[in-house]
């Protein structure tokens, strides 16, 4: 288990082809076949041991444990950073919290830009395809990873991805992380920007409950705006509880269903970097 968040063995990761994917190529630089950045140890005490030096100790050791993960998950991230920006690809995190409608963003998105940009998937979910097989649907090269009981995708994990999707030099690449608004926050894969999608039916007061998340982002993008007649939830509100946590972040207003909106996140997507500094830095 993860010293860090707490998920789940890294053994029941899988990382599979969904249909055919156009044009793979293998670059012998490209990162794989790195150890997983959740190896530790697992023969640490019980968090509440009796006696207090035994307390004490363990707290010591969670703590040498979480840096040393989050310090090996960095080192891969870097790795993948470099080769990234070597092959002028821009890549973009999108985090989110189950059913804010990342995967029906991506399909509208992948679908307006069709033609004008080479553009692939890497998918993560708990368990299944669903997703990745809606995305396949588009015509898209996709690779889904299932990482069994953990909550996030990590560095390793996308550098296997990459290694299976093979995205082409100057291309557009989406990385849909597991729905979760703590954990993917934490995790360094490094792509170039991060991307947190929230909707209205969620509330508006998301970015103060989640700060790490939105301060970890770049842009937000408040999804189903074609529901706001039906549902609590204030745009203006949102923006500035989000530029609360965040100053620097954007936030774009749109409906995925209806193609409100979409016009911005396309433009920025254009301008969109191809490498970042890692984690809470801001593009």
């Amino acid at each position: 288990m993860c010293a860090t968040c707490g998920c789940g063995d890294p053994a029941g990761v899988r990382v599979l082809n969904v249909g055919e994917t156009a044009g793979h190529r293998h670059d012998p630089d490209h990162p794989h076949d790195h150890a997983h950045p959740h190896d530790h140890p697992h023969d640490h005490a019980h968090p509440r041991a009796a006696q207090r030096d035994e307390t004490s100790a363990e707290s010591s050791r969670t703590i040498a444990i979480e840096q040393a993960v989050l310090a090996k998950n960095d080192e891969l991230a870097n790795r993948n950073r470099a080769w990234l920006a070597n092959q002028r690809i821009t890549s973009v995190n999108l985090m989110s919290s189950p059913g804010s409608g990342k995967t029906t963003l991506l399909e509208r998105t992948i679908g307006d830009l069709s033609g004008r940009r080479e553009v692939s998937v890497i998918e993560g979910d708990q368990e299944t395809t669903l997703d990745a097989d809606r995305i396949r649907a588009t015509g898209c090269p996709v690779v889904q990873i299932n990482t069994g009981s953990g909550c996030h995708l990590d560095a390793d994990m996308l550098a296997r991805g990459l290694h299976q999707l093979a995205p082409g030099p100057g291309s557009l690449l989406f990385i849909e992380n597991v729905g979760n608004l703590v954990c993917p926050a934490l995790f360094d894969l490094g792509e170039g920007a991060r991307v947190v999608v929230i909707s209205v039916t969620e509330g508006d007061d998301k970015p103060l409950k989640y700060p790490h998340m939105f301060a970890a982002a770049d842009v937000v993008v408040v999804n189903k705006t074609d529901l706001l007649d039906y549902v609590e939830f204030d745009v203006d509100r949102c923006a500035a509880n989000a530029r609360l946590v965040n100053p620097r972040l954007r936030v774009f207003p749109v409906s995925a269903t209806k193609g409100d909106g979409l016009d911005r996140w396309y433009e920025w997507l254009t301008n969109a970097p191809s490498s970042s500094s890692g984690v809470g830095g801001s593009s």
